[in-house]
């Protein structure tokens, strides 16, 4: 449970340089941190240790990915804050800590009052999701989270031209389900048409 008073926070990232400056802020904002470490089995062991209420954490560790981290404080706690501090701009990566169940992703070349104010929200909604800058990024990774396999397939033979039922044929279903499928992507675009749900879809590189 959050200590919403004095809040404990863990941070995690293997240049020394970098747990300073990132500790400075924290306590800076009126936190504690309750500790720090360098690696995967490192942050593991504090996090077991400390209990704490949030985690700063990089991705990138020497002994292991920083999602490891993620997927392991989940199996234990779903109310524990993660905050994940990286100077990496692939879209796969902040997709990767989204689906693995971090609360929040910031760049290392944003200000640390940035870092702050998403750690802050983080302890208070610790299962929602924000990454600042990133609005579109998140847009995108949010349609594609949503979308199950299937509607995924079937919004890339909307993209082919034919008629419902032959690229219902093609995905070796029935027209009917095809429409069933078709209706829910719709509304999970905010879309009411084939042409918009294409251009939405390339816009935000779902094709």
């Amino acid at each position: 449970m959050i200590d919403q008073i004095n809040p404990q926070i863990l941070i995690v990232d293997d240049h020394p340089s970098v747990r300073s400056g990132v500790r400075r802020a924290i306590e800076g904002a009126g936190l504690r941190c309750c500790g720090e470490a360098a690696s995967r089995d490192e942050a593991v062991a504090q996090i077991a240790l400390h209990d704490p209420d949030g985690v700063v954490l990089d991705l990138n560790l020497p002994d292991g990915s920083g999602l490891d981290v993620i997927s392991w404080i989940r199996e234990h706690s779903q109310t524990m804050a993660i905050v994940i501090l990286t100077m990496s701009d692939e879209d796969s990566y902040l997709l990767a800590a989204m689906k693995s169940g971090a609360s929040a992703y910031v760049k290392k070349s944003a200000p640390l009052s940035q870092l702050i104010a998403s750690l802050k929200a983080a302890l208070a909604q610790p299962n929602n999701f924000s990454a600042p800058g990133m609005a579109s990024i998140i847009s995108i990774t949010k349609i594609s989270l949503d979308l199950t396999p299937r509607e995924l397939s079937v919004l890339k033979a909307l993209s082919l031209e034919g008629a419902n039922k032959d690229l219902a044929r093609s995905l070796f279903i029935s027209e009917a389900t095809f429409k069933t499928h078709l209706a829910s992507i719709y509304t999970k675009m905010g879309v009411s048409s084939r042409f918009s749900a294409i251009n939405k879809a390339r816009n935000l590189n779902l094709l």
